[in-house]
């Protein structure tokens, strides 16, 4: 993890900001040397946050698989997803 001392953002916030942006990782700030905040770039957090959706919708099937739940073959997968294109673009 990068870690940056909170006086970094006060000094220059503009600086900081690019330095996450280009980083493109969350950068912890500490204050009085301790561990105080995580800051990431809007990009970033995004992309977090569809990585745990994603995630939690993984675990989901696994847990419906493990209780023998049906399975949906693939012809009718495709076929649900395309009458809801077909919905949306009337």
């Amino acid at each position: 993890m990068n870690i940056k001392p909170s006086t970094t953002i006060r000094q220059n916030y503009n600086g900081f900001s690019k330095y996450c942006h280009e980083l493109d990782e969350p950068v912890m700030l500490t204050r009085n040397g301790e561990a105080d905040l995580v800051v990431m770039s809007h990009e970033a957090f995004r992309r977090m946050e569809a990585r745990i959706k994603l995630q939690s919708k993984l675990l989901i099937a696994e847990k419906q698989l493990a209780e023998g739940e049906q399975l949906i073959k693939h012809d009718e997968v495709m076929a649900r997803i395309q009458r809801k294109i077909d919905a949306t673009k009337e």
